[in-house]
């Protein structure tokens, strides 16, 4: 039996750091691959119709439009692709339009292994059986 095809992850935040820790944690999280990164919300869109990514770990804070727009035309374009947004703020902190957005939210110390296969494992698309 073949193993499932890996997790394409798009990273797009303006801090280096940032996305070098998730390039770290990709490396360690089993069946999750690095599919591209961007900085700016404008780039993320370009690079989410490129690149065609499963998943999508979107800065709330981003130069030219926010992670919270940026996120929401993803998943118009993309219905299946899984849009995560993520910043420093804890869940009660969240600015409202993250919150209003309906797109699932991670605190970026909380970024791991396990939390990116717990992200992954609650998704629904339609065309995969119930388990």
């Amino acid at each position: 039996m073949s193993s499932p095809p890996a997790v394409s992850v798009l990273v797009v935040d303006d801090q280096r750091p940032f996305r070098l820790a998730v390039r770290a944690v990709l490396r360690r999280a089993a069946g999750f691959v690095l599919a591209g990164e961007a900085e700016t919300g404008e780039d993320a869109l370009t690079a989410a119709a490129e690149l065609h990514p499963d998943l999508v770990l979107m800065d709330v804070n981003l130069p030219g439009i926010d992670g919270v727009v940026a996120g929401a035309r993803i998943r118009e374009d993309a219905p299946d692709t899984v849009v995560v947004l993520c910043s420093t703020y804890g869940r009660t902190d969240l600015p409202a339009a993250v919150a209003a957005s309906g797109l699932d939210y991670l605190c970026k110390e909380d970024l791991a292994p396990s939390v990116l296969r717990e992200i992954w494992s609650r998704r629904t698309t339609p065309s995969e059986p119930p388990r």
